[in-house]
């Protein structure tokens, strides 16, 4: 009788140990309002992951499944460090109980920009754990009970040491001899190497003759070419781990995805951008609704591109607000519209409360010279990756996007490593100007940094009628 009892209480075990979320609000706006799981913070150095989750007012409708949500839960790692985060899986529930759908993602790091759900979560993560009075005293007492242990361990190691120097005896101290002050230079000649030979400049392609007596042997130091000729025999993504991905040559778009296993659905992926937008269906699209402002900005040459960094901006469609992360260029255009590229065009990266990432896509084609474009050309920075932020120096991303409103959306990806998909990808179908010497400029910087084209797979475009 007891047995069944005893085996029904282990069973419950694991469900009894399974802590159960504690929401914590940590900020409240109009319309909804963020929470964080403070049992789920799991800390790693600068890392912190965590738990949190956005409560809506107002039901919104999934993308994917066409059901209401109401409750969006994300896993996130952030780095306290960089400021940046990323999300590893969402849940999106139609209420407490009832889930809706969710997802495993494997995208990379982004930037936290200020006032956004992930600046409010990594702010609160990433404080210094508290801890009681009562709690550093116990670890202090732990530490010194230790510290004691170990000094003791040592004086008695000291004492059992059996080199001790005999004892002179009072009679015998005229006839012992005095103990030597001098250090052992017999002993230390054991352990010393031979002073190195004075280098002289040998002549052009005469080898140097060897003037002293091989050294004691060492372990040896292994050879950069050594860690090539072993990177030769390993498995393709180590193969090539020492290549950072690029446009062209072993880093070029058509090995992306053996340069690291992050960057498989660069190859394996049935959503990849760009494509050649063509074969649309013309509907009633809703206008996009921009909200950017005058901003200072800090412009980076990352090796890949000029990126940009601005102050708040965002943009509205379908009851959804995507915050803006970062724009940059390519050229040429990386989208074709019916078979055909233009200039320039500039990629502006969003990301919504709900994680989901938003391009709006500005193509630049040849007329006159942009003077938006112009101020950005007049802080380039000098060396790559060393960010320039000039002081007083404005630009309106505003002013950037064409007058007309209409638009070609698809779902796509990044079109860099790791080419994450799902992404929602908003194509100007106006162009922008900008002038022949502008477009010279970024040539100089980045002759061709464009992905090709990628199969478009019989996904659903949707054009602006």
């Amino acid at each position: 009788m007891r047995l069944p009892i005893i085996a029904a209480l282990l069973a419950a075990l694991p469900f009894a140990a399974a802590a159960a979320p504690t929401w914590q609000i940590i900020s409240s706006e109009p319309g909804k309002r963020i929470e964080l799981d403070s049992t789920s913070i799991k800390r790693d150095g600068n890392a912190v992951q965590a738990q949190s989750r956005v409560v809506l007012e107002k039901e919104l409708s999934d993308f994917k499944s066409g059901l209401g949500y109401r409750i969006i839960e994300a896993v996130t790692r952030y780095d306290c460090g960089t400021r940046s985060a990323n999300t590893t899986k969402r849940i999106f529930r139609k209420n407490e109980s009832q889930v809706i759908r969710e997802e495993d993602l494997k995208g990379n790091d982004l930037p936290v920009r200020s006032g956004t759900l992930d600046d409010k979560v990594l702010r609160e993560v990433c404080r210094p754990p508290r801890e009681n009075q009562a709690e550093l005293a116990k670890r202090a007492n732990e530490a010194a009970g230790e510290l004691k242990q170990a000094n003791e361990a040592l004086l008695k190691k000291e004492m059992a040491r059996p080199d001790k120097p005999a004892a002179v005896k009072a009679g015998d101290a005229e006839n012992a001899p005095i103990p030597s002050i001098r250090p052992n230079l017999k002993a230390a000649a054991t352990r010393e190497t031979p002073p190195p030979p004075v280098e002289t400049a040998p002549a052009p392609h005469v080898q140097r003759p060897l003037a002293q007596p091989a050294p004691r042997p060492r372990k040896p130091t292994p050879r950069p070419e050594g860690y090539m000729l072993e990177f030769t025999h390993s498995e393709p993504a180590v193969q090539h781990a020492h290549i950072h991905w690029s446009y062209e040559g072993l880093g070029g778009p058509e090995n992306w995805a053996g340069l690291d296993p992050k960057n498989r659905l660069c190859a394996t992926g049935q959503r990849q951008s760009p494509i050649d937008i063509k074969d649309g269906i013309k509907v009633d699209l809703e206008p996009i609704k921009f909200n950017y402002r005058p901003s200072t900005f800090r412009l980076v040459d990352n090796g890949h591109t000029l990126q940009v960094e601005v102050g708040d901006g965002s943009f509205t469609l379908t009851g959804k607000t995507y915050e803006l992360v970062q724009f940059h260029f390519h050229r040429p255009s990386e989208e074709k519209i019916g078979g055909r590229r233009f200039d320039m065009v500039a990629h502006l990266v969003h990301r919504a409360d709900d994680g989901q990432l938003a391009v709006v896509a500005v193509l630049l084609e040849q007329g006159p010279e942009n003077p938006f474009i112009q101020t950005l050309w007049n802080h380039i920075p000098l060396e790559k990756n060393r960010p320039v932020e000039p002081p007083s120096a404005l630009i309106d991303l505003g002013t950037l996007i064409p007058a007309a409103p209409g638009y070609y959306a698809y779902m796509g990806s990044l079109t860099t490593p790791p080419c994450s998909e799902d992404v929602l990808w908003l194509v100007m179908k106006q162009p922008a100007p900008i002038s022949r010497e502008q477009i010279d400029i970024f040539g100089r910087l980045y002759r061709n940094n464009a992905r090709p084209i990628q199969p478009a797979s019989g996904r659903l475009i949707k054009e602006s009628r």
